[in-house]
């Protein structure tokens, strides 16, 4: 499997600081994990976003999926695509309000949402907790804490295990999904504090902890806000967890 960074900062996009945004990749085939605010342009950059074999979201916050509308604009006025989208619709995993939820997003105003389908282009999948197979990958989805429907995903391909924690504060199924997990992708979003509210983010002393306790390999930490100062949760997570730990940058590639 190979991990390449579209975005990753947190909450907002920062200066040249697309949202969050992962392209996750073994024979070749293409998963898009969240798609926030500016990470089509990057995606642009990197291939045809027509070549994408499938789309999976967290949660519906827009700094995980707000681009998923020019997504749209893009798979439904482009006017030479390589392939047929309403032939090739692409697979949407997500949360179960999804489908009207970007139908809003994407209607100009009331009169013309109440006939916006996006199934003409898309074939939604409402996320749950579970097992399910996405192209080469096994993928595990559990509910996590946040201020909203959201997951985290476990990811297996020929023998390797990648976890993506999402949005979310400390609770019993990160500890299962990142359990002896060959790289954990984790969202840090502060620094650790008790005024910190509860239930919505990690700081960076918590997801080394989740990271000791699951004994996962190596640790890579995302979605800092850009409020945040990334080398304080980055020294955090060095103090909780002792083995290979990295903040991630936009255009970075890993092999998982």
């Amino acid at each position: 499997m190979r991990l390449t960074v579209l975005g990753c900062s947190g909450s907002t996009p920062g200066p040249q600081a697309p949202s969050s945004g992962y392209l996750l990749e073994a024979d070749g085939f293409t998963l898009g994990v969240e798609l926030g605010n500016g990470t089509l342009a990057e995606l642009q950059a990197l291939r045809d976003p027509f070549t994408l074999d499938g789309l999976v979201f967290s949660h519906l916050h827009p700094d995980h999926c707000a681009d998923f509308t020019a997504l749209t604009v893009l798979r439904r006025w482009h006017p030479s695509p390589p392939v047929d989208p309403r032939v090739h619709r692409l697979p949407v995993y997500a949360p179960k309000e999804a489908p009207t939820r970007f139908a809003a997003a994407y209607a100009p105003d009331e009169a013309e949402l109440a006939g916006t389908d996006l199934t003409d282009v898309y074939d939604f999948h409402p996320l749950a907790p579970g097992t399910q197979t996405i192209g080469p990958f096994t993928m595990t989805t559990a509910e996590v804490d946040h201020p909203c429907d959201a997951y985290g995903f476990r990811f297996t391909h020929n023998g390797r295990t990648f976890t993506y924690t999402g949005d979310t504060a400390v609770c019993d199924t990160l500890d299962d999904l990142a359990h002896a997990a060959d790289t954990l992708l984790g969202e840090a979003s502060w620094t650790h504090s008790p005024v910190r509210p509860p239930g919505v983010h990690l700081s960076g002393r918590e997801l080394g902890e989740l990271a000791t306790r699951a004994s996962v390999g190596r640790l890579l930490i995302t979605h800092v806000a850009p409020w945040t100062d990334p080398a304080a949760v980055l020294a955090e997570a060095q103090e909780t967890y002792e083995g290979e730990v990295a903040l991630v940058s936009r255009g970075a590639t890993y092999d998982l």
